[in-house]
Parts: C-alpha cells; structure tokens; sequence
C-alpha cells in the first residue's frame, strides 16, 4: 500500500523509513514561523533556563498583527522582539513587510517538501507549495528554539478532488468556503487535506494560497495541494538552494476521498457567528453592511485587488458605507500602485491601508462597534473577531467584495456585470 504526503514528508523529517497515521514522530522543521506573539514566546523562553537560539538560522519572525503599534504595550512588545532577533541573530521582517503568511511565500522561505512549523493557526497556507506547514502553540515554539525538535502525530489524509470549470467571477474563497460549509468546522480536525483535481490544476499560486490557508477552518492541520509547473515558475528567483517535492502514492490509503463537480457554483458567504455557516449569496443578498474589507492573507493579493476593482466598475463607494483595502504585503501595495489600483481605490472612496493584519482580528484599524455589519474577505468571523460582539461579520470574495461596497448591502457581482 502506498503513503500518503503527510506520511512520507514526516518519515523522512524524522529519519524514519516509514510512518503511518497515529504514530509520534520526532522532527526537525526546516523553518518555524512566529509574528507579534514572539514576545510572549520569549517569555516562555527564558523559563528554560536558556539564553540561546539553538539553530536560529531555522527561524523567522515578521511582526505582522498589530502594526504599527496602536497601543504602548504593543510597542513595548515590538521592541522587545527587536531586541530579542538582533541578540539571536534570527532572520526579521519589521512592520510594514507584511501578513507573515505572505511574506514567508514571497520571499521564497516556504518550499516543495519542506516541513514548516508556525506560532499561527494558518501556517497551513505553505501547503499550497507542497510543505508539510502547521500551526503550533507558543510553547511548542518555544522548546523548537531550545532544541530545535518537536514531536508530531502523524495525520490520517482526506482527499479533495475537485472537478469542473468555474463560473465567471467565482473564485477560489467561494470554493473554500462552500468546502467548510459541507464539510464543517470540524470535518478535517487533525487531518491532512490534500486538494487535488483538474480544478485546482488550473489555479494560479494565489488561489491555491486560499484554499490551504483556509484547510485551517476546518480543523486540518495541513491544506497540501502537489507542486507542478505552475509551482516552479512561481519559485523561480524566490528561492535559494535545491528543494526536492514529496508527492503522494497513487495507491496511497485515505481515510476519505471527496469529489466535488463545481461547474455550478454560486458565491458563497459565510455568516454570523462561524466559518462553516455558509449559504449561497442568493439567501443574504440585500444584507446591509456598515464596513467592506477587502484584503487580509485571503483576500489582499495583486489579483484580489484588481478583480474588485473590475466588479466596481469605477462606482464610489456607497453612501454610509466604509471600505478598507488591506494589501497582503509590502510587494503587492507597490505593485498596486505601479498598476494604479491604489488610485482607483482612492478615488472610489475607500481607504487604503498599510500591509498587515489590523482589522481582521480586531485589535485596530476598523473595529466595529454594536450592531455593525462587515462584509470581509478574511478567514474567520467569530463574535467579537473585529471589535463588538454585537457586531456581524460575514466572509466572501473580492469580487462580492466589491459589488458590496458599491452597493451597500451584500450583492451578488454578477448582477453588477
């Protein structure tokens, strides 16, 4: 019988000739990720009893959530983390590069059979370039600093195969989402999702970045989709060194294969108070909302940008309504404005903000207050995820995104075509 991804990635990060679902294997990660949270991490830390980074060459830290700083002791914790990777010698990324998630892809850390480990839930978002990458706690970051191994449980595989062609102006979040939604918050807890399918084939590493960074939601600890042609060319001057891609067996063993036929798919949004309350846009449709924010590490790229652009038309924003345009990284605000869209964005009526996560967890930059409404493009909308709990978050695409803003209520895009 063959193996699965997830089985033949950790045998080998762990020197083993084989290993199989429920078995503790001890690895060595050939990256781990932490951002803002690495202050309490280093706390953590120093409990040991040590004072060095044993290998802080694995490591990187971005600080990406709370930035700038928005209150004295963020900035507090900012400094301390500065402080902390300038004695260790650990590779940095200060505010205003970007969502750590991006970045790690941008600046090529993340590669074909890697095993990648990450102080945030959505750390599975690297699987979309073939790595094993999951989130861990900061205790366990913490003992990788100090040992540089980890035990992991192997996960069982579910198999996701998707088939068919989008329609127009249906993207890879209305896919996601409309996955969670079958599958459920809890439908791949502990699990290995490997997408696969002529569908997922034809995505572009953008989209492919959704549906792993997503696989979070519905409690998998990796969102794995093969590396191919469309991998490597994205690769191509990100990456130093040689990597070596790790592909399932054809007769590997799944716990479970899922096959969806997605030719008819409608937008899909996701509403109050959990990500796997997904409806099709027809039974919210004429929602009003207070706030749209287009952006995050789900919706901030150079592609999300330009297709709610598209949907507007050249519309402002509407009366009463507030739109926030977060970039994904430093790289596509530049791009942007290279392209003119920041302008567009500008002269519609939103605001453009700096790269990182602000608003989508609800520590600055668009909180909400009760009652508020957001339509958001980010990956989680639990109560009181962006401010009030007494405010509504629901989540879509770029493209609802936009018809939205320009409408004021939650609005299918294709009736704006």
């Amino acid at each position: 019988m063959g193996k699965t991804f997830a089985e033949k990635v950790l045998a080998r990060k762990a020197g083993l000739s084989e290993a199989v679902p429920g078995q503790i294997v001890e690895v060595t990660p050939d990256l781990g990720m932490s951002h803002d949270n690495t202050a309490a991490i280093r706390r953590i830390f120093a409990k040991l009893g040590l004072d060095r980074v044993k290998e802080p060459e694995r490591f990187v830290v971005i600080l990406d959530h709370v930035v700038p700083a928005a209150q004295v002791q963020y900035a507090e914790n900012h400094k301390d983390i500065r402080e902390f990777v300038r004695e260790q010698g650990i590779r940095f990324y200060d505010v205003g590069r970007g969502i750590c998630h991006q970045v790690v892809v941008e600046e090529g850390l993340a590669r074909p059979g890697d095993l990648i480990l990450g102080a945030d839930s959505h750390t599975t978002t690297y699987g979309a370039l073939g790595a094993f990458s999951a989130g861990i706690g900061r205790s366990e970051m913490a003992a990788l600093w100090a040992t540089s191994k980890l035990w992991l449980k192997v996960p069982s595989t579910i198999r996701i195969e998707l088939y068919g062609r989008l329609p127009e102006l249906i993207t890879a979040k209305d896919v996601i989402l409309y996955l969670i939604g079958k599958l459920g918050a809890d439908g791949a807890l502990y699990r290995s999702v490997e997408f696969a399918g002529p569908l997922v084939e034809g995505m572009s590493i953008s989209e492919r970045l959704v549906l792993s960074n997503m696989a979070a939601e519905m409690g998998a600890k990796n969102g794995y989709i093969a590396p191919d042609e469309v991998t490597f060319e994205y690769l191509k001057g990100r990456v130093e060194g040689d990597y070596e891609p790790i592909y399932p067996d054809p007769d590997a063993n799944y716990e479970e294969v899922l096959r969806f036929d997605l030719s008819d798919l409608s937008p899909q949004v996701a509403c109050p108070h959990t990500v796997d309350n997904v409806v099709p846009i027809e039974e919210v449709a004429g929602k009003r909302v207070d706030q749209v924010l287009l952006g995050t590490c789900t919706g901030g790229r150079l592609a999300d940008l330009r297709l709610a652009l598209e949907v507007m038309g050249g519309r402002p924003v509407a009366e009463g309504v507030r739109m926030l345009v977060l970039p994904a990284s430093r790289e596509v605000y530049v791009k942007a404005a290279e392209e003119g869209l920041l302008k567009k964005f500008a002269e519609a009526g939103a605001l453009v903000l700096n790269p990182g996560c602000g608003p989508c967890l609800g520590a600055h930059q668009g909180v909400l207050a009760p009652g508020e409404v957001c339509l958001s493009t980010s990956n989680r909308n639990f109560k009181g995820r962006m401010g009030s709990p007494e405010a509504e978050i629901y989540l879509a695409s770029p493209a609802v995104a936009g018809a939205t803003a320009v409408t004021g209520e939650i609005c299918d895009p294709r009736s704006l075509s």
